[in-house]
Protein backbone atom coordinates (compact mmCIF):
# COMPACT_ATOMS: atom_id res chain seq x y z
CA UNK A 1 0.00 0.00 0.00
CA UNK A 2 2.92 2.34 0.66
CA UNK A 3 2.51 5.80 2.14
CA UNK A 4 -0.99 7.06 1.34
CA UNK A 5 -3.09 10.09 2.21
CA UNK A 6 -6.69 10.20 3.40
CA UNK A 7 -9.03 12.91 4.66
CA UNK A 8 -10.73 10.56 7.14
CA UNK A 9 -9.42 7.15 8.11
CA UNK A 10 -11.77 4.70 9.83
CA UNK A 11 -10.04 1.81 11.59
CA UNK A 12 -12.36 -1.19 11.65
CA UNK A 13 -14.75 -2.40 8.96
CA UNK A 14 -17.32 -3.99 11.21
CA UNK A 15 -20.84 -2.66 11.67
CA UNK A 16 -19.79 0.45 13.64
CA UNK A 17 -16.96 1.45 11.31
CA UNK A 18 -18.93 0.93 8.11
CA UNK A 19 -22.04 2.71 9.44
CA UNK A 20 -19.79 5.65 10.27
CA UNK A 21 -18.04 5.59 6.89
CA UNK A 22 -21.29 5.35 4.92
CA UNK A 23 -22.78 8.43 6.60
CA UNK A 24 -19.56 10.41 6.10
CA UNK A 25 -19.29 9.39 2.44
CA UNK A 26 -22.94 10.30 1.86
CA UNK A 27 -22.11 13.78 3.16
CA UNK A 28 -19.36 14.12 0.58
CA UNK A 29 -16.38 13.36 2.81
CA UNK A 30 -13.42 11.36 1.50
CA UNK A 31 -13.16 8.23 3.65
CA UNK A 32 -10.78 5.28 3.73
CA UNK A 33 -11.50 2.23 5.88
CA UNK A 34 -8.93 -0.36 6.95
CA UNK A 35 -9.48 -3.71 8.64
CA UNK A 36 -7.16 -6.50 9.71
CA UNK A 37 -9.57 -9.16 8.46
CA UNK A 38 -9.39 -10.87 5.10
CA UNK A 39 -12.88 -9.77 4.18
CA UNK A 40 -16.22 -8.46 5.49
CA UNK A 41 -17.46 -9.78 8.80
CA UNK A 42 -15.82 -8.94 12.09
CA UNK A 43 -18.06 -10.45 14.74
CA UNK A 44 -20.68 -10.93 12.00
CA UNK A 45 -18.30 -13.27 10.23
CA UNK A 46 -19.18 -16.37 8.25
CA UNK A 47 -16.76 -19.30 7.97
CA UNK A 48 -16.82 -21.20 4.67
CA UNK A 49 -15.80 -24.85 4.49
CA UNK A 50 -16.46 -27.91 2.35
CA UNK A 51 -18.51 -30.78 3.72
CA UNK A 52 -19.17 -33.78 1.49
CA UNK A 53 -18.26 -31.85 -1.64
CA UNK A 54 -20.62 -28.96 -0.79
CA UNK A 55 -19.49 -25.49 0.26
CA UNK A 56 -21.11 -24.61 3.56
CA UNK A 57 -21.05 -21.30 5.45
CA UNK A 58 -21.25 -21.19 9.24
CA UNK A 59 -22.29 -18.05 11.16
CA UNK A 60 -19.84 -18.51 14.00
CA UNK A 61 -20.11 -14.98 15.43
CA UNK A 62 -23.33 -12.98 15.80
CA UNK A 63 -26.30 -15.27 15.22
CA UNK A 64 -29.07 -12.78 14.40
CA UNK A 65 -30.07 -9.22 15.17
CA UNK A 66 -33.15 -7.16 15.91
CA UNK A 67 -34.02 -3.61 14.87
CA UNK A 68 -35.79 -1.15 17.16
CA UNK A 69 -34.12 2.20 16.47
CA UNK A 70 -35.96 3.97 13.58
CA UNK A 71 -32.73 4.72 11.71
CA UNK A 72 -31.49 1.17 12.03
CA UNK A 73 -34.88 -0.20 11.00
CA UNK A 74 -34.64 1.85 7.81
CA UNK A 75 -31.16 0.47 7.14
CA UNK A 76 -32.40 -3.10 7.68
CA UNK A 77 -35.30 -2.52 5.29
CA UNK A 78 -32.84 -1.34 2.64
CA UNK A 79 -30.67 -4.43 3.18
CA UNK A 80 -33.72 -6.64 2.95
CA UNK A 81 -34.72 -5.02 -0.35
CA UNK A 82 -31.20 -5.63 -1.62
CA UNK A 83 -31.34 -9.30 -0.58
CA UNK A 84 -28.64 -8.91 2.07
CA UNK A 85 -30.81 -9.86 5.07
CA UNK A 86 -33.93 -11.93 5.73
CA UNK A 87 -36.21 -12.60 8.71
CA UNK A 88 -35.52 -15.70 10.79
CA UNK A 89 -38.55 -16.59 12.87
CA UNK A 90 -36.75 -19.36 14.78
CA UNK A 91 -34.86 -16.69 16.75
CA UNK A 92 -37.92 -14.50 17.33
CA UNK A 93 -40.60 -12.56 15.50
CA UNK A 94 -38.32 -9.56 14.93
CA UNK A 95 -35.08 -11.43 14.23
CA UNK A 96 -33.04 -10.97 11.06
CA UNK A 97 -30.00 -12.75 9.67
CA UNK A 98 -27.59 -11.83 6.92
CA UNK A 99 -27.93 -13.61 3.56
CA UNK A 100 -26.33 -15.89 2.49
CA UNK A 101 -24.26 -15.49 5.69
CA UNK A 102 -24.35 -13.12 8.65
CA UNK A 103 -21.83 -10.91 6.88
CA UNK A 104 -24.40 -10.16 4.15
CA UNK A 105 -25.11 -6.58 5.31
CA UNK A 106 -21.39 -5.94 5.97
CA UNK A 107 -20.64 -6.91 2.36
CA UNK A 108 -23.43 -4.66 1.13
CA UNK A 109 -22.16 -1.72 3.19
CA UNK A 110 -18.54 -2.17 2.11
CA UNK A 111 -19.08 -2.50 -1.63
CA UNK A 112 -19.26 1.24 -2.37
CA UNK A 113 -16.55 2.30 0.09
CA UNK A 114 -12.77 2.38 -0.12
CA UNK A 115 -12.10 -0.53 2.23
CA UNK A 116 -8.63 -2.03 2.49
CA UNK A 117 -8.67 -5.52 3.97
CA UNK A 118 -5.67 -7.35 5.44
CA UNK A 119 -4.44 -4.05 6.87
CA UNK A 120 -3.76 -3.91 10.59
CA UNK A 121 -3.30 -0.55 12.35
CA UNK A 122 -0.29 -0.87 14.61
CA UNK A 123 0.45 2.62 15.93
CA UNK A 124 -0.89 6.18 15.86
CA UNK A 125 1.02 9.41 16.24
CA UNK A 126 0.32 13.08 15.71
CA UNK A 127 1.75 14.47 12.48
CA UNK A 128 1.36 18.19 11.88
CA UNK A 129 -2.35 18.98 12.06
CA UNK A 130 -3.29 15.36 11.37
CA UNK A 131 -2.31 11.78 12.07
CA UNK A 132 0.22 9.21 10.94
CA UNK A 133 -1.15 5.69 11.12
CA UNK A 134 1.42 2.93 10.87
CA UNK A 135 0.01 -0.31 9.49
CA UNK A 136 1.49 -3.65 8.51
CA UNK A 137 0.96 -2.58 4.89
CA UNK A 138 2.63 0.81 5.12
CA UNK A 139 1.87 4.24 6.56
CA UNK A 140 -1.30 6.29 6.07
CA UNK A 141 -1.63 10.00 6.76
CA UNK A 142 -5.07 11.30 7.64
CA UNK A 143 -6.59 14.55 8.80
CA UNK A 144 -9.03 12.66 11.04
CA UNK A 145 -8.81 9.16 12.50
CA UNK A 146 -11.85 7.26 13.81
CA UNK A 147 -11.39 4.01 15.72
CA UNK A 148 -14.19 1.42 15.53
CA UNK A 149 -12.69 -1.82 16.85
CA UNK A 150 -13.22 -3.71 20.14
CA UNK A 151 -12.42 -1.71 23.26
CA UNK A 152 -9.40 -3.78 24.22
CA UNK A 153 -7.84 -3.26 20.79
CA UNK A 154 -8.81 0.42 20.81
CA UNK A 155 -7.00 0.89 24.10
CA UNK A 156 -3.77 -0.43 22.58
CA UNK A 157 -3.90 2.19 19.81
CA UNK A 158 -5.05 5.03 22.06
CA UNK A 159 -2.56 4.54 24.89
CA UNK A 160 -0.17 7.49 24.88
CA UNK A 161 -2.21 9.23 22.17
CA UNK A 162 -5.51 10.21 23.81
CA UNK A 163 -5.57 9.56 27.54
CA UNK A 164 -9.32 10.16 27.99
CA UNK A 165 -10.40 7.71 25.30
CA UNK A 166 -7.73 5.21 26.32
CA UNK A 167 -9.00 5.32 29.89
CA UNK A 168 -12.58 4.78 28.72
CA UNK A 169 -11.61 1.78 26.59
CA UNK A 170 -9.58 0.30 29.46
CA UNK A 171 -12.72 0.16 31.62
CA UNK A 172 -14.47 -2.24 29.28
CA UNK A 173 -14.47 -5.91 30.18
CA UNK A 174 -15.52 -8.28 27.40
CA UNK A 175 -16.67 -11.83 27.98
CA UNK A 176 -15.02 -14.50 25.79
CA UNK A 177 -16.89 -17.09 23.77
CA UNK A 178 -15.79 -20.35 22.22
CA UNK A 179 -17.83 -21.03 19.06
CA UNK A 180 -18.09 -24.52 17.59
CA UNK A 181 -19.08 -25.33 14.01
CA UNK A 182 -20.31 -28.90 13.50
CA UNK A 183 -21.70 -30.63 10.43
CA UNK A 184 -23.46 -34.02 10.41
CA UNK A 185 -24.70 -36.42 7.73
CA UNK A 186 -28.10 -36.88 9.40
CA UNK A 187 -30.54 -34.66 11.24
CA UNK A 188 -30.00 -34.64 14.99
CA UNK A 189 -32.94 -35.61 17.19
CA UNK A 190 -33.57 -31.99 18.20
CA UNK A 191 -36.94 -30.53 17.21
CA UNK A 192 -36.16 -26.83 17.60
CA UNK A 193 -33.71 -24.95 15.37
CA UNK A 194 -32.45 -22.94 18.34
CA UNK A 195 -31.68 -23.65 21.98
CA UNK A 196 -30.93 -21.12 24.72
CA UNK A 197 -29.68 -22.00 28.17
CA UNK A 198 -27.99 -19.12 30.02
CA UNK A 199 -27.02 -21.49 32.84
CA UNK A 200 -25.68 -24.26 30.64
CA UNK A 201 -22.19 -24.88 29.29
CA UNK A 202 -23.67 -24.19 25.86
CA UNK A 203 -25.62 -20.97 26.21
CA UNK A 204 -26.79 -20.89 22.58
CA UNK A 205 -27.08 -23.46 19.83
CA UNK A 206 -28.54 -22.99 16.37
CA UNK A 207 -29.22 -25.23 13.41
CA UNK A 208 -27.28 -23.04 11.02
CA UNK A 209 -28.53 -24.98 7.98
CA UNK A 210 -32.11 -23.94 8.85
CA UNK A 211 -31.40 -20.24 8.34
CA UNK A 212 -32.57 -18.60 5.09
CA UNK A 213 -30.43 -19.34 2.00
CA UNK A 214 -28.03 -21.66 3.85
CA UNK A 215 -26.46 -24.82 2.48
CA UNK A 216 -25.59 -28.03 4.30
CA UNK A 217 -27.61 -31.02 5.43
CA UNK A 218 -27.31 -30.61 9.21
CA UNK A 219 -25.02 -27.86 10.44
CA UNK A 220 -24.92 -26.46 13.96
CA UNK A 221 -23.22 -23.51 15.63
CA UNK A 222 -22.67 -23.78 19.39
CA UNK A 223 -21.71 -20.89 21.65
CA UNK A 224 -20.21 -21.75 25.00
CA UNK A 225 -21.27 -19.69 27.99
CA UNK A 226 -18.82 -17.06 29.28
CA UNK A 227 -18.07 -19.24 32.32
CA UNK A 228 -17.39 -22.36 30.24
CA UNK A 229 -15.38 -20.33 27.71
CA UNK A 230 -13.17 -18.94 30.45
CA UNK A 231 -12.74 -22.42 31.92
CA UNK A 232 -11.24 -23.77 28.67
CA UNK A 233 -10.00 -20.46 27.27
CA UNK A 234 -6.45 -21.61 26.50
CA UNK A 235 -7.21 -25.12 25.31
CA UNK A 236 -6.23 -25.97 21.69
CA UNK A 237 -9.06 -25.42 19.20
CA UNK A 238 -9.54 -29.11 18.42
CA UNK A 239 -9.74 -30.01 22.09
CA UNK A 240 -12.19 -27.17 22.85
CA UNK A 241 -14.40 -28.29 19.96
CA UNK A 242 -14.56 -31.88 21.25
CA UNK A 243 -15.28 -30.82 24.83
CA UNK A 244 -18.06 -28.44 23.81
CA UNK A 245 -19.66 -30.93 21.43
CA UNK A 246 -19.88 -33.37 24.34
CA UNK A 247 -21.43 -30.61 26.46
CA UNK A 248 -23.99 -30.00 23.72
CA UNK A 249 -25.08 -33.63 23.41
CA UNK A 250 -25.28 -34.00 27.18
CA UNK A 251 -27.26 -30.79 27.56
CA UNK A 252 -29.72 -31.78 24.81
CA UNK A 253 -30.07 -35.29 26.21
CA UNK A 254 -29.35 -37.05 22.91
CA UNK A 255 -26.91 -39.75 21.86
CA UNK A 256 -23.61 -38.38 20.55
CA UNK A 257 -23.22 -38.35 16.77
CA UNK A 258 -19.93 -38.32 14.89
CA UNK A 259 -19.57 -35.05 12.98
CA UNK A 260 -18.42 -34.86 9.36
CA UNK A 261 -16.90 -31.49 10.19
CA UNK A 262 -15.86 -30.00 13.53
CA UNK A 263 -14.04 -26.73 14.13
CA UNK A 264 -13.84 -24.07 16.82
CA UNK A 265 -13.13 -20.35 16.95
CA UNK A 266 -12.27 -18.37 20.07
CA UNK A 267 -13.81 -14.92 20.36
CA UNK A 268 -11.84 -13.14 23.07
CA UNK A 269 -14.00 -10.00 22.94
CA UNK A 270 -17.41 -11.48 22.21
CA UNK A 271 -19.63 -9.61 24.66
CA UNK A 272 -18.46 -6.23 25.97
CA UNK A 273 -20.03 -4.59 28.99
CA UNK A 274 -21.29 -1.26 27.64
CA UNK A 275 -19.91 1.95 29.13
CA UNK A 276 -22.22 4.59 30.52
CA UNK A 277 -22.20 8.01 28.85
CA UNK A 278 -21.83 9.13 25.24
CA UNK A 279 -22.54 6.45 22.66
CA UNK A 280 -19.89 7.92 20.34
CA UNK A 281 -17.00 10.23 21.20
CA UNK A 282 -15.20 12.76 19.02
CA UNK A 283 -12.51 15.26 19.91
CA UNK A 284 -12.78 18.03 17.28
CA UNK A 285 -9.52 19.67 18.32
CA UNK A 286 -7.58 16.42 18.15
CA UNK A 287 -9.53 15.10 15.13
CA UNK A 288 -9.92 11.67 16.72
CA UNK A 289 -12.98 9.64 17.68
CA UNK A 290 -14.17 6.24 18.87
CA UNK A 291 -17.26 4.14 18.20
CA UNK A 292 -18.37 0.59 18.91
CA UNK A 293 -20.99 -1.53 20.57
CA UNK A 294 -19.14 -1.13 23.88
CA UNK A 295 -20.27 2.53 23.88
CA UNK A 296 -23.96 1.67 23.37
CA UNK A 297 -25.00 -1.98 23.75
CA UNK A 298 -23.43 -5.33 22.81
CA UNK A 299 -25.68 -5.85 19.80
CA UNK A 300 -25.47 -5.32 16.03
CA UNK A 301 -27.91 -2.43 16.40
CA UNK A 302 -25.77 -0.89 19.16
CA UNK A 303 -22.72 -0.92 16.89
CA UNK A 304 -24.66 0.70 14.03
CA UNK A 305 -26.05 3.44 16.29
CA UNK A 306 -22.62 4.22 17.74
CA UNK A 307 -20.97 4.38 14.31
CA UNK A 308 -23.72 6.57 12.90
CA UNK A 309 -23.53 8.91 15.89
CA UNK A 310 -19.77 9.25 15.48
CA UNK A 311 -20.23 10.34 11.86
CA UNK A 312 -22.78 12.91 13.02
CA UNK A 313 -20.27 14.28 15.55
CA UNK A 314 -17.64 14.61 12.84
CA UNK A 315 -20.04 16.36 10.47
CA UNK A 316 -21.34 18.70 13.18
CA UNK A 317 -18.77 18.85 15.98
CA UNK A 318 -20.63 21.66 17.73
Amino acid sequence: MGNTQSEILVIGAGMAGLACAIKLAAAGRSVTVIDKGRGPGGRMAARRTEIGGETVSFDHGAQYFTARDPGFRAAVQAWQSAGAVAPWAAAGDEAFVGVPGMNGPIKAMAQDLDVRWNTRAERLERSGDGWLIETDQGAIRAKTVLIAIPAEQSHTLLAGVHSEYAAAASQVVSEPCWAVMAGFDERLAIASDTARDPDGAISWAARNSAKPARAGEECWVLHASPARSREILDRPKDEAAQLLLKDFFRQCGIEPAEPLHLAAHRWLYAMPAALQGDHARFDPSGRIGIAGDYLHSPRVEGAWISGTMLAERVLDPA
